[in-house]
């Protein structure tokens, strides 16, 4: 029986073979055999040599594009990087020599020139002299400090700057420049040793109206040719507000209407301070108003009937757009006289809103209104508030700025409209007829090629000031008149 099992298995071993003798490797053979134990299938696949080829040659080119994409974004960083450094390190000189040695070293040594040859090496040897002087420039420590934050314009401002070396090498020579808004403030720092400090004070000459950023102080190191320059700027900034300058104002002008809790006007009401008359009762007052000695005399319910007190309030209206001031000067005293009035009525502890044109994008100019508030709670915020106005080319015109204050506004008692010499005296008017009837308005143009004067309209005072001083006495004059 075993015989011809084997002979048996051999047989179909021969016909899988085809005859051929070779085992076809694209068929899979299964040989099972039986023992007492059980049955076991033992199954081997000619294949799986061929087809674990594929997935080991995919991972592979995975794997190198991968490492491709990586390696290109550092080279991509790195160039970006050393870019960034050359033109903030390179100055036009330098890039001059060096293109000069470049040039000069290869056409000497393809062409055989030894004059080029000279050249482009002593461009070079230029150049690599440069680069010791880069070194140190983040070796200082540097310390700017100002003795006042807030001037007046016309005025200079002192300060000092204490430089101190961190480092553990003596540093070499260099210089440091301060940003004073639009300009630059050298100063030269000698050789010093670690530890040591050099003291210098900072002057800065007389500025004009509004808000300068004194700093960033500046390390500078460059060679003495100017080829390469390296620069390292430190975090103390300062913003100094340059205050406009200011009169004093008498104190009866400021609002023209005195009051200490609040002036009666013409309004009727029912309950406050300023009695009026005596009136015969209508259902809904109240019973506490009623007065019992002229309902005894009368025989009818008589009420008590007073005037609304109202606590004066004033507005300072300024005109800040460029077609509505001749120049630069004549807008800095329209901003003088607007901030003495808003000075004088703080002072007074009066209530005052300070109130200019807005910046308007011109696609929706038009469309858009906007008004800007200046704080007027206290003397520095509005000062303040003061040094950052500049002349707007797109915005409002006065007569719209008067007309969204008095809509936007509480009752006001009185407002200043201060314009330019450009603005007639009839937008004036208009502007004045933007506040209600019983709000008195007076119009103050700048003007620095008129004389000082005063004239009554129909609907408003209009001054004329050519300079700061002739605030005081125009508003004095229309005071007790």
């Amino acid at each position: 029986m075993s015989a011809d099992r084997r002979g048996g298995a051999s047989g179909a071993g021969e016909r899988r073979r085809g005859g051929t003798g070779t085992l076809d490797p694209r068929i899979t053979r299964t040989v099972s055999s039986t023992a007492t134990e059980g049955r076991t299938h033992l199954t081997t696949t000619a294949t799986g040599s061929a087809t674990s080829v594929a997935p080991r040659r995919g991972r592979a080119l995975v794997r190198a594009a991968v490492w491709g994409t990586g390696a290109w974004r550092a080279s991509a960083s790195a160039i970006g990087a050393a870019a960034v450094w050359s033109a903030r390190t390179i100055r036009p000189a330098g890039a001059l020599a060096a293109l000069a040695g470049t040039a000069g070293l290869v056409l000497g040594i393809a062409f055989g020139w030894v004059e080029f040859m000279v050249a482009g090496a002593a461009s070079v040897l230029l150049l690599i002299a440069a680069v010791p002087f880069l070194f140190g420039a983040r070796a200082y420590d540097v310390d700017l400090t100002l003795t006042h934050e807030r001037i007046v314009a016309g005025d200079g401002v002192s300060g000092r700057i204490v430089v101190r070396n961190e480092s553990h090498r003596v540093a070499l020579p260099g210089r440091i420049d301060v940003a004073v808004g639009a300009g630059l403030v050298e100063f030269g720092v000698p050789l010093l040793r670690p530890g040591h400090t050099v003291d210098q004070p900072l002057d800065i000459p007389g500025l004009r109206r509004g808000i300068v950023t004194v700093g960033p102080a500046t390390t500078v190191r460059s060679d003495p040719v100017g080829l390469l320059r390296r620069e390292h700027s430190f975090a103390d900034v300062h913003d100094l507000y340059v205050h406009p300058r200011t009169t004093a104002l008498p104190s009866t002008s400021a609002g023209l209407i005195r009051d200490l809790e609040g002036a009666p006007t013409r309004r009727l009401v029912d309950a406050d301070m300023s009695f009026h008359a005596i009136r015969e009762y209508v259902p809904g007052d109240s019973r506490r108003q009623i007065h019992w000695r002229s309902t005894a005399k009368t025989g009818r319910l008589m009420v008590r009937q007073y005037e609304e007190s109202r606590r004066s309030r004033m507005a300072v209206v300024l005109a800040v757009a460029e077609g509505e001031y001749a120049d630069a000067d004549e807008f800095e005293l329209a901003v003088s006289c607007a901030a003495s009035l808003g000075l004088r009525a703080v002072h007074d502890a009066r209530d005052v809103q300070i109130v200019t044109g807005s910046e308007i994008p011109r696609v929706v100019r038009g469309r858009l209104r906007a008004i800007r508030r200046i704080p007027a709670a206290a003397l520095r915020p509005m000062l303040d508030g003061f040094s950052g106005i500049d002349l707007i080319e797109s915005t409002m015109p006065v007569g719209e700025v008067c007309r969204l204050t008095a809509e936007s506004g509480e009752h006001l008692s009185i407002a200043f409209v201060v314009v330019g010499s450009r603005v007639p005296l009839s937008r004036l008017q208009q502007a004045a007829l933007a506040f209600p009837a019983d709000t008195t308005v007076v119009g103050l143009i700048c003007d620095e090629r008129a004389h000082p004067r005063m004239q009554s309209l129909s609907s408003m005072t209009v001054l004329t000031v050519g300079t700061l001083d002739d605030l005081a006495g125009l508003l004095l004059r229309g005071a007790t008149s």
